[in-house]
């Protein structure tokens, strides 16, 4: 600011050296953003996953293609060539009916086919160990090359005694009812049947929008075929059964395929109804795992006794959340937060990353530690007052300095390598002057005019203003160095 105050200051930019680096050799202002990854990304089942792990579906999604086109193609000439005959003849109910199941097919279909059939999740290589190390200890054997004959344990449900068996590709013992699909390479619970037309597993999450699936398909194929039929039957009569077929040549094709479609449909929803019915499931009816009577000895533990209570269970009980949590984000062994700006080092780091920060944090170390000292060196001079020393040509050290111009550093030969200095190098030591070869005062001459040749103390000054000189060079090129450097 000038001497009067009214001028405005110049800005002036500090930037503040950092003792500690975020990340090795990075700029504080660009920062590389590391991606999360979530877990759909790595999981180790054989499945396709869309819209960021929204949709879940097995790999072999064929078939279920060529359901979608079957129903989309059946119900768009339906649409397009009955109804309009159908609703100006018989009713405008039929056109609404049918859409109505038809929103209701594809919205089960598309439910059970996108959704989590209750895949559970593989143990941990932690969680895999330990209970590897349980089994060893339980049978008294040791872990081997070989694969070891299926491991069972027993639990008792309702009286029935229930085997839980373990899965040597999950690592774990899987509940009761669970199963491992061989297709999609994950253990299911309550594992119905893996359905390749709807292209994904049936479990314990998806298996009411399954079944209500294909119940309301067998509604909508049993519905279109009728009134195709009818729509035929009603043209035939007007101008002829060869006439009507070559006025609706769609209606033939409908008609093929509802008549070769209906029985299958048909027949899995009337299984399917006895499945629910008796609370089994297809795996276990096919393997007769359980008997109806409950008198028998393998009687069904998971059956309430009661249809309805079955049904109600079945297709009004509470919907258990996925456990595999595919969109969730992955949770790294050790901690790799985001760098910070507070210079908090960077964990997961590569061992080159590593010796790169490590060579930052010493250069910024070593410039801290030359800062500091330069700063003793600058003020640890003994102060002399024109009274006792003024030099003829030399301003007096009472009166103020010129400006200094800093130069190229020269760095003095005792100090060869500033970088590797420490504090306790950069301090000088009093036993190091005594080692600098000092003029004597025979040797030393007076300077004119000053004071008289053999005086003592005459001597003694020419000595002490001598030594004084030479350290003050020294110091003075040891700072110039020190500043210099510490502003690389």
């Amino acid at each position: 600011m000038p001497p009067g105050g009214g001028g405005p200051m110049k800005d002036c930019e500090y930037s503040q050296i950092s003792t500690h680096s975020s990340s090795p050799m990075e700029s504080p202002h660009k920062k590389k953003k590391i991606a999360a990854r979530r877990k759909w990304e790595v999981f180790p089942g054989r499945n396709k996953f869309f819209c960021n792990g929204r949709i879940m579906m097995a790999r072999q999604t064929g078939v279920f293609y060529l359901t979608l086109v079957l129903i989309l193609v059946t119900s768009g000439l339906f649409f397009a060539f009955d109804c309009p005959y159908l609703a100006v003849k018989i009713t405008p109910a039929i056109p609404a009916v049918a859409g109505i199941l038809f929103f209701f097919v594809m919205g089960t279909l598309l439910r059970t086919s996108f959704s989590d059939p209750g895949v559970l999740p593989r143990a941990t290589p932690d969680e895999a160990a330990d209970l590897e190390r349980q089994i060893d200890i339980a049978n008294g054997t040791s872990s081997g090359g070989y694969r070891p004959p299926p491991r069972t344990k027993e639990v008792i449900i309702n009286g029935q005694t229930v085997k839980l068996k373990y899965c040597f590709t999950c690592k774990i013992f899987r509940p009761p009812r669970a199963s491992h699909c061989s297709l999609c390479d994950n253990c299911v619970e309550r594992f119905d049947h893996h359905c390749p037309w709807v292209g994904n597993c049936v479990g314990k999450r998806n298996y009411r929008f399954f079944y209500m699936f294909i119940l309301s398909l067998s509604f909508l194929t049993v519905f279109i075929f009728a009134f195709v039929i009818t729509h035929v039957i009603l043209r035939s009569q007007q101008t002829g059964f060869l006439n009507a077929l070559k006025d609706s040549p769609a209606s033939v094709l409908e008609a093929v395929v509802c008549f070769f479609s209906v029985w299958s449909i048909v027949g899995l929803s009337g299984f399917h109804t006895y499945l629910i019915s008796s609370n089994q499931t297809t795996n276990e009816d096919i393997k007769g795992s359980w008997s109806n009577k409950r008198g028998k000895e393998n009687y069904n533990p998971y059956s309430y006794g009661n249809i309805f209570t079955n049904c109600c269970v079945a297709l009004c009980g509470p919907i258990s959340p996925s456990l595999i949590d595919r969109r969730g984000y992955i949770q790294p062994d050790t901690p790799q937060p985001a760098a910070p700006s507070s210079g908090i080092t960077m964990y997961g780091a590569t061992q080159s990353q590593s010796d790169m920060c490590d060579q930052d944090q010493c250069i910024q170390s070593t410039k801290f530690v030359l800062q500091a000292a330069a700063t003793p060196l600058l003020q640890s001079e003994p102060s002399l007052t024109s009274d006792e020393l003024h030099l003829p040509g030399k301003p007096g050290l009472g009166t103020p300095c010129a400006s200094l111009t800093l130069g190229p550093p020269t760095p003095p030969a005792s100090m060869p390598n500033l970088a590797e200095a420490t504090l306790a190098d950069v301090m000088p030591r009093k036993d190091e002057h005594m080692g600098h070869q000092f003029l004597t005062p025979d040797e030393a001459p007076s300077p004119p005019r000053l004071l008289a040749a053999g005086s003592p103390l005459a001597h003694s000054r020419t000595m002490h203003v001598l030594g004084l000189a030479s350290q003050d060079s020294l110091h003075e090129d040891s700072v110039r160095g020190l500043v210099k450097l510490s502003s690389v």
